[in-house]
């Protein structure tokens, strides 16, 4: 999600935690069905799909931004930058608000969805990673194990879920997507989408990417521009990921389910 600065250790127990869960949980391959144009530039942290469009949030500072994109040609239709020294971070819509997070700057901003006009601000503790939203609650992922649920009227913190793979908690939960009763996340640095249950934390389903996107030779910097981003349109049950500076967004169906075994 970030430059890597974290322990080689961690990015292993991360590792270790999802091949774990692969043992006792479904796994889905996958099948590119379509795929359509993505900024280069961006370096994604937060996506998602709605009406026709796909936002998206860019991080890095200096380069935060976000944007309104034609989902058909990539085309940026709208777009708001974030100055330095914040670091943009995952976006979720509510209504009629777009809610964006910075890394660690311990507060985010709100702007109207359609203006893109920055109407509010709010704090947090620690950092901030990813939003989504399942029309009651707005779920926050910070980097580790817990997934905060949020008010979203007030973005108070009113709960949490503690993710687990197999028993182990799961750290490095990026962005974050609801799908079909479930919250999708990628895990960092990893080609792995988990499928949360958000009433238990418990990993119930992992998808593995393991080969989707550009050769790292063709990447900026192929140690952090790594697969991250989910959107998922609901009406026509259409599934699409990407990358941080990837040149695609490839919509996916997932192919059957196998039992992880050592």
């Amino acid at each position: 999600m970030k430059p890597i600065t974290f322990s080689l250790a961690l990015l292993l127990l991360c590792c270790a935690s999802i091949a774990s869960a692969q043992d006792s949980v479904p796994v889905y391959g996958y099948k590119v069905v379509h795929t359509y144009p993505h900024d280069t530039g961006a370096y994604t942290e937060g996506f998602f799909y709605l009406d026709g469009n796909f936002y998206e949030a860019t991080g890095e500072v200096g380069h935060s931004s976000v944007r309104k994109v034609d989902i058909n040609t990539g085309k940026v239709l709208q777009k708001v930058d974030l100055p330095p020294p914040d670091y943009g971070e995952g976006i979720v819509a509510w209504k009629n608000r777009l809610i964006e997070l910075t890394w660690q700057s311990q507060h985010g901003f709100i702007y109207d969805l359609h203006t893109f006009k920055q109407i509010g601000k709010f704090d947090y503790p620690g950092e901030g990673w990813a939003l989504t939203e399942d029309s009651k609650h707005i779920y926050m992922s910070d980097g580790t194990p817990t997934i905060r649920v949020l008010d979203p009227n007030t973005l108070k913190q009113t709960g949490k879920i503690d993710v687990t793979a197999d028993g182990k908690p799961l750290v490095n939960l990026n962005e974050l997507e609801w799908v079909k009763g479930k919250i999708y996340a990628n895990v960092w640095l990893t080609h792995a989408i988990v499928q949360i249950d958000p009433a238990t934390g418990k990993v119930v389903g992992v998808i593995n990417l393991t080969g989707l996107g550009p050769n790292p030779a063709d990447l900026t910097d192929p140690s952090n521009d790594v697969l991250n981003g989910i959107a998922y349109d609901a009406k026509h049950d259409r599934l699409f990921v990407t990358g941080k500076r990837w040149p695609l967004i490839y919509e996916i169906q997932l192919t059957p389910p196998q039992t992880g075994s050592k």
